[in-house]
């Protein structure tokens, strides 16, 4: 395991800059240790993703083509 020594604070860009120093193997157990904890999701938030879920079953063609969208952005 590499280890990294932190002399000062570091701002968030220069947190993500020494993050893409880790080898990819560091950087998922980085990622796993942000990610996998106890969320807890809004049972509103929970809804409304079953409810456009529910929409997008019955009305397929309503939705749009992640591809096409992001090269008007």
């Amino acid at each position: 395991m590499e280890t990294i020594k932190l002399n000062t604070a570091l701002n968030v860009n220069q947190l993500i800059e020494a993050a893409k120093q880790l080898s990819p193997k560091d950087r998922l157990k980085l990622n796993d240790a942000i990610w996998n904890h106890d969320m807890v999701i809004p049972i509103e938030h929970q809804k409304i993703v079953l409810e456009r879920m529910a929409k997008a079953k019955t009305n397929p063609e309503r939705l749009l083509d992640w591809d096409e969208v992001s090269k008007t952005l």
